[in-house]
């Protein structure tokens, strides 16, 4: 059964689309004084105005914030993902199992005070399982988990279709929620503008959109990951120069932030900051329109990809900080192996392929988001197809601009862009299920669900899923690899680090991790 991701005004709005929603006075200058006490400020490159439900939300700065906010079932390690209890007791002994009974932990309470109860457990499942209901976490659970009871007040039971052990992980995905606050007429919207009710460790004093977001430890939180600072003030800075400037110099106002340009790396070094990457999915992609003519064909698909000197791209635009794609996934991933079809740099099989295409004189306007390290790349794009005799047009775009174009089903050759699934895992099989499927939201965007090589696609997806042998499993997710490398309808053309910066003189336990945000659960002062 596949799921698709959220509908346009979700989508949109977990992208950044303008939401309303503030609450209290909290400044965005708060740096917190001096002392064990004083608030921690962090600078985050990404709108805190998309979307806060968890269930459906690709925010960046919102996924990092839930995490802080709101507990699992399970929650995972923000770099290996190794799952650890969270609002339940203990791990399952059996993960391979097809029911999961999990015991609440004794004393869980949401931030308004009420105790977390076996029912609002299964009220966020019954909406991530409804078919009914859009939301980007069902893409990740429909395919294996059947149905989540409440056993009594403090016990829940998972029902899986078939052993699937790597779904434990993904139940950090499931925040729970409390039904008597999330239930109520309009509620979900609210969560959609920022109302974030949970029982982790933080809890949101403030919201802000394009402005701020501010935390309080929650006093009566009594689990796994306490919280360390009694205050924090996350403030959005897209503008790569601004969030440079919050963390830097003797006047900082910031003690750390993510997203840190390439090219500033040396001069905050030398000025006493810890700045450390991690690679993983992050990368920049194509996206072609299958139903306009020339980008129905494959082979004017594939030589697009063989045009991009993406060795260039990585030295001039990425200052060393990534590598090629060689396949879907990148490099570090453990079900990863090269695709079949590498798209190393080959500007003459380039010009072969368009030519077996019949593809002569072809002008291509590329539709971009305006992220500044995609900005940095597209030039590389540009020179390398006109090098082949493609007429480029570079159209760099606010995020909301392309993808409330691609939502109103207008017409468009290529998209260049951004992703990275590990926001929401490492798993091979999430990973993909979040750009393909047939109800996908990607893949509708790229007109291509109905192919029939997309359909033998989904079709070896399924098997692979269902398939109980790891080794057995690994090799049918490489091989439906080779048909998305093949195809080239949404595939990567660079993997990239993301950088972290952090004051060590200040701050402790701080990790650099290779998806947008922060994750502060390990944190301390120094």
């Amino acid at each position: 059964m596949a799921r698709g991701v959220p509908g346009r005004r979700a989508f949109l709005a977990s992208l950044g689309a303008g939401a309303l929603a503030a609450c209290g006075p909290e400044s965005t200058n708060d740096t917190g004084g001096t002392g064990p006490g004083r608030t921690l400020t962090a600078v985050i490159g990404y709108g805190n105005d998309g979307s806060w439900d968890p269930t459906q939300t690709a925010s960046a700065f919102a996924m990092a914030a839930n995490n802080h906010i709101y507990e699992g079932l399970v929650d995972t390690d923000p770099l290996s993902r190794a799952p650890y209890p969270a609002l339940a007791t203990r791990l399952p002994d059996d993960p391979r199992a097809t029911v999961w009974r999990f015991s609440l932990r004794p004393g869980a309470t949401f931030h308004d005070g009420t105790a977390v109860t076996a029912d609002d457990v299964v009220f966020v499942y019954e909406r991530i399982l409804d078919p009914a209901t859009p939301t980007l976490a069902g893409n990740f659970f429909v395919t294996w988990l059947h149905d989540v009871r409440a056993v009594d007040d403090r016990t829940v039971e998972l029902v899986l279709r078939f052993p699937f052990p790597e779904g434990l992980s993904r139940l950090t995905l499931a925040k729970v929620m409390p039904r008597h606050v999330f239930s109520r007429p309009g509620a979900w919207d609210e969560a959609i503008k920022g109302l974030a009710v949970g029982s982790g460790p933080y809890r949101q004093t403030a919201h802000h959109p394009k402005s701020n977001t501010a935390f309080e430890a929650f006093a009566a939180y009594n689990g796994p990951r306490p919280p360390a600072f009694p205050r924090m003030n996350w403030l959005t800075i897209v503008d790569a120069a601004s969030r440079v400037a919050r963390i830097s110099g003797a006047g900082a106002g910031a003690q750390i932030a993510d997203n840190i340009p390439y090219a500033n790396i040396p001069w905050l070094e030398r000025g006493g900051l810890a700045v450390a990457g991690a690679a993983g999915m992050n990368n920049l992609f194509l996206m072609f329109n299958t139903r306009r003519p020339p980008f129905d064909d494959v082979r004017v698909r594939q030589a697009l990809h063989y045009a991009i000197d993406t060795e260039r791209m990585v030295k001039v635009a990425l200052k060393g900080h990534g590598v090629p794609a060689s396949s879907f996934l990148d490099r570090a991933n453990p079900a990863y192996r090269p695709a079949r079809t590498v798209y190393d740099h080959d500007p003459g099989r380039a010009r072969a392929l368009l030519e077996a295409a019949g593809v002569r004189g072809l002008d291509v306007e590329i539709l971009a988001v305006n992220l500044s390290w995609i900005v940095d790349c597209l030039p590389t794009i540009k020179a390398s197809w006109d090098a082949i005799g493609v007429r480029t047009t570079l159209a760099p775009q606010e995020t909301t601009a392309v993808f409330t174009k691609l939502d109103q089903k207008r017409d468009y050759q290529v998209v260049v862009a951004a992703s990275n699934p590990n926001q929401f895992g490492l798993d091979a099989d999430l990973i993909v299920r979040y750009n393909y499927g047939a109800q996908n939201l990607w893949t509708g965007y790229a007109r291509w669900g109905g192919h029939p090589a997309a359909r033998r696609l989904f079709a070896a997806m399924d098997r692979a899923t269902r398939e109980p042998d790891p080794a057995r499993k690994t090799a049918l997710v490489q091989d439906y690899l080779d048909v998305v490398a093949e195809q080239a309808v949404l595939y990567p053309v660079v993997h990239n680090e993301l950088m972290t910066a952090w004051d060590p003189r200040k701050l402790t336990g701080a990790r650099a991790q290779p998806y947008p945000g922060l994750n502060l659960l390990q944190a301390k002062w120094t």
